[in-house]
């Protein structure tokens, strides 16, 4: 390959021994659904639902990585990086989410773990990335307290076969989007829409984070680092007044606050319990759990595409909804936009690690996904000249590094995603990737960001 010919200057400000990779996730990639004795998870289960995925796709097939995957490290290897983060499918290693092992299905990561290892690539494991069990969600799924413990045992049968060659081990990723958007709001699997099981489902991921993390720590035969990653943004006041501030504190208590303060404080939110208590509505909390959930952990990953403002009062001027409840709506910032719509706000990148650096401190931080959709436009070789998402990789990047002249602890960075893939809901309508995916051929070309990404992760290291 060779060098980004992109007049984005290349990233600066960060230490030869900053961290840097590439991240998926199992069902967004592997395909294989239904090989080697893998069963269905509510993903699969979810994209079969008519109108649940643009144009009914689904990731039975996705980037065939199940069958490609040497192919995939090698070109992770040309890239340069240090670290790769993929996740594990549940009904894969376990299929139903009950029960033994399934030694094909777990082999596939001792393989994947293997060949990283060969080519001097960390692994980074993720072990829940939404796509849990359809059985499990028979039975209640995350609204189900058992599901915590099927996710411990589960996360055991992991730890147990690779915990010899894999340093970090995360246990969920962003489970505001699992408990909020899959039982709440219904546009991700499950697709439920129950205000009060998403409220028990966000307690009993944490719960299973707490579990697995326990008991990972009690079985290790050398020393590891655990963590977990949180998609968070920033939510600041629409404008200066009382009923947007309410609805700012509102938005960040139930998007970031109530997840962050029972790891690192042992207790929910008091304005959270007390929001919700109005409302009717209450956690699922049992005598001991918070202690389990606060379970100490070694790295905190973060997930960042955009911050917003909140408004207190809809566009009508209207201050409660139909159901009673206080508005709280989002607002975008008058920024460019991805594909996705999102805005692009790397200044509030930067606002976001200084506030955690301040508000949790002592947690070193690594970004675990960044990146952004744009709608590229290969030529006949399939090479994408995106400078769109190389600028925004490079201001992202950017604001990493000027978190850290701020004193926030950031170690690390891994651009989302390696490969266009499965968007979850968009399909394959949106593509994420710095390598294009041609989904006909299977065909890999790094895009113009990749080389960027490449040299300059070359150009940091000296």
């Amino acid at each position: 390959m060779n060098p980004t010919t992109t007049s984005v200057p290349l990233a600066t400000g960060l230490p030869a021994q900053f961290l840097w990779g590439v991240a998926t996730a199992s069902y967004q990639i592997e395909g294989a659904a239904a090989e080697d004795g893998r069963t269905p998870s509510i993903w699969d289960t979810f994209a079969r639902v008519p109108g649940a995925v643009v144009n009914g796709d689904n990731g039975d097939v996705a980037c065939d990585h199940y069958h490609r995957m040497p192919q995939d490290v090698a070109l992770m290897k040309s890239l340069g990086v240090d670290s790769y983060r993929f996740s594990v499918a549940w009904p894969r290693v376990q299929p139903g989410g009950r029960g033994p092992v399934n030694p094909a299905g777990l082999a596939f990561y001792e393989r994947l773990v293997d060949e990283l290892l060969e080519n001097g690539i960390a692994p980074w494991v993720t072990l829940y990335h939404w796509d849990l069990p359809q059985e499990l969600e028979d039975a209640g799924g995350w609204p189900n307290r058992d599901t915590a413990y099927r996710f411990a045992d589960y996360a055991m049968l992991v730890f147990d076969k690779l915990q010899d060659r894999v340093d970090t081990f995360t246990t969920l990723n962003e489970p505001w989007c699992s408990a909020w958007l899959g039982y709440n709001i219904g546009v991700h699997a499950p697709g439920r829409k129950d205000f009060d099981a998403s409220l028990a489902a966000t307690h009993h991921l944490l719960l299973g984070h707490g579990l697995a993390t326990q008991r990972m720590r009690a079985a290790e035969t050398r020393p590891h680092s655990y963590g977990i990653t949180l998609n968070m943004g920033t939510a600041d006041p629409y404008g200066d007044t009382e009923l947007d501030r309410d609805a700012a504190r509102r938005a960040d208590g139930m998007g970031l606050r109530l997840y962050l303060d029972p790891l690192r404080k042992g207790a929910y939110p008091a304005d959270v319990v007390a929001d919700l208590a109005a409302r009717g509505s209450a956690l699922p909390v049992q005598d001991g759990d918070l202690e389990i959930i606060s379970t100490p952990f070694d790295t905190l990953g973060v997930n960042f595409y955009y911050g917003q403002d909140f408004a207190g009062t809809d566009e009508q001027g209207r201050t409660h909804e139909a159901d009673g409840e206080p508005v709280v709506r989002s607002v975008l910032p008058g920024t460019a936009r991805t594909a996705m719509g999102w805005p692009i706000t790397p200044e509030r990148f930067t606002q976001l690690l200084t506030r955690l650096h301040r508000d949790y401190p002592g947690l070193p931080m690594v970004i675990t996904e960044n990146g952004a959709a744009f709608d590229d436009q290969p030529d006949a070789a399939g090479y994408v000249a995106d400078d769109d998402r190389t600028e925004y990789l490079a201001s992202h990047i950017a604001a990493v590094a000027a978190a850290r002249e701020q004193g926030a602890d950031v170690r690390g960075y891994f651009a989302w995603s390696l490969l266009d893939n499965f968007e979850w809901a968009e399909g394959y309508a949106k593509r994420f990737g710095i390598v294009h995916v041609d989904y006909e051929t299977q065909e890999r070309t790094p895009k113009q960001s990749a080389l960027w990404f490449r040299d300059s992760i070359a150009a940091l290291r000296g």
